[in-house]
């Protein structure tokens, strides 16, 4: 697979979206990928980090709309291109369309919905009210839609720290102070400052800046006034994270680094594309954000030392940071890119054993047509039956070897009906949305006339009703059913 990455990054909006795609290019490299990224007047540091990482950079000479599509064809000419990742807030679907030609799919980061898209697939991993219909006008019908922290975009050094972490419980000995990499308008300064006034007992406390930080100078010299340590670029961040008790930082990616290994959060939201998100997070519980309150030293202080006063709320917060970011999200992303695809593969006699054991299990029994336990008797002859009509079909769906779930199709002149479950024990819901796919893809090859496909799904059975609406499937009709009680 080769993918390339066009991302914007800088002062005007820090390195939040550079990190996140640093995070999925990883990823996607370890999968085989081959990576060039592509950015207009990238800071030295980060080109840097890129050089430092054996990544493929190819400097753009213009910002100017027209230019950029030129120079952005140029930068991609002499590959045949996968994906085109699109990580930037002043292109829209004028510029994706000009780039039609250069990747075979283009996949957008968003977290505004400000402006049309055209895209094959997007993301947005940001909370916010009403979020699954922030892009129903402003994508193609075809674009498949990633929402919510879920999927956000980490780089190893996070699922490897969360691992070793738990959610935060009782004083708060050692704390975390970072606001980006540049930090345009010093932010941090203002913690620092805070934190000190805060008249706390924390034993330590970390203060992270970029390699690009205006105010670089000041900082270190207010942390030495203070005896906070000040760390500029550190080779990695998320160890920092992990071993403290209670952070001082944006909103954005970091924010969302932070809920990944459970630091309970004072988030001030330091642009206004992150106010809606930020606001949304204090609303669930994810982080700690004064509404309405302009974010001084002084009213910081205030906040700083409710917290610390307030271990309840802090363990509140990170346990709920934890469920929400699992640190999974780049590999649920790299499986929509298709770089750990699921792939089907009709069921044989061999896997009668399994299949029953699958079906009678509670979790796949309680959303059954029939409830109760099938005998094996019963079993063997229906996987035979079903093996021996050609007009059903049963597949099981796999990565990696390991078994994800079963789909089956009964067809009928050009309509398919779909019964699908996960294999008991997999976790990751997002596996039910590959596994369909990859089975209506393999069932298109084989019997082309099929046109459209149904699925019954009983009333209560949420999960699957959530399945078929974002697989596209449009809710037809209602079945009512009273029973009659008898003396």
């Amino acid at each position: 697979m080769n993918v390339a990455f066009r991302v914007d990054a800088g002062a005007r909006i820090g390195t939040g979206h550079f990190m996140r795609c640093l995070g999925l290019a990883d990823y996607l490299r370890s999968t085989g990928a081959s990576i060039r990224f592509i950015s207009h007047a990238l800071p030295v540091y980060l080109a840097r980090m890129l050089a430092e990482r054996g990544y493929d950079c190819a400097s753009l000479g213009s910002s100017a709309s027209d230019a950029d599509v030129q120079d952005s064809r140029l930068a991609l000419a002499g590959s045949a291109w996968d994906w085109l990742v699109v990580d930037h807030y002043s292109l829209d679907a004028r510029w994706e369309s000009s780039l039609r030609g250069s990747a075979s799919r283009i996949f957008v980061i968003d977290d505004l919905a400000n402006r049309r898209h055209d895209c094959d697939l997007l993301l947005d991993q940001n909370v916010a009210a009403e979020e699954d219909r922030r892009y129903d006008d402003k994508i193609p019908r075809h674009c498949r839609v990633l929402l919510g922290p879920r999927y956000t975009l980490l780089r190893e050094e996070f699922r490897r720290t969360r691992r070793a972490v738990v959610p935060r419980t009782g004083a708060v000995t050692r704390a975390f102070i970072s606001f980006g990499g540049s930090d345009d308008t010093n932010w941090t300064a203002i913690a620092v400052n805070a934190l000190a006034g805060a008249r706390s007992d924390v034993g330590r406390v970390d203060v992270v800046i970029g390699d690009g930080h205006g105010e670089r100078a000041a900082v270190d010299a207010a942390c030495r006034q203070y005896g906070f340590e000040c760390q500029v670029q550190p080779a990695e961040i998320a160890p920092l994270m992990g071993a403290a008790d209670l952070a001082i930082g944006a909103g954005g990616v970091t924010m969302w680094e932070r809920c990944c290994v459970g630091l309970p959060a004072l988030t001030v939201a330091t642009a206004a594309n992150q106010e809606p998100g930020v606001r949304e997070a204090a609303r669930r519980g994810l982080v700690y954000s004064p509404a309405g309150e302009v974010a001084t030293a002084t009213s910081l202080a205030r906040h700083i030392a409710a917290l610390i006063e307030n271990p309840d709320l802090r363990e509140m917060l990170s346990r709920n940071g934890m469920d929400a970011v699992d640190g999974n999200g780049t590999a649920r992303v790299g499986d929509a890119m298709g770089a750990n695809p699921v792939c089907v593969r009709e069921a044989t006699i061999d896997d009668a054993a399994n299949l029953l054991e699958w079906r009678n299990h509670d979790s796949v029994r309680a959303f059954a047509r029939r409830v109760d336990p099938i005998a094996p008797g019963d079993h063997y002859a229906w996987l035979r039956a079903v093996l021996a009509d050609p007009n059903r079909m049963l597949l099981i769906g796999e990565r990696h070897g390991r078994a994800l779930g079963v789909v089956r199709f009964d067809v009928r002149a050009d309509v398919a009906e779909v019964s699908i479950y996960r294999v008991p024990g997999i976790p990751d819901r997002s596996v039910g949305l590959e596994l369909l796919h990859a089975a209506e893809a393999w069932l298109a090859v084989r019997r082309p006339q099929v046109s459209s496909f149904v699925a019954e799904v009983l009333g209560d059975n949420e999960r699957s009703h959530r399945l078929f609406s974002k697989a596209g499937y449009r809710r037809r009709a209602a079945i009512y059913e009273k029973s009659i009680h008898r003396p």
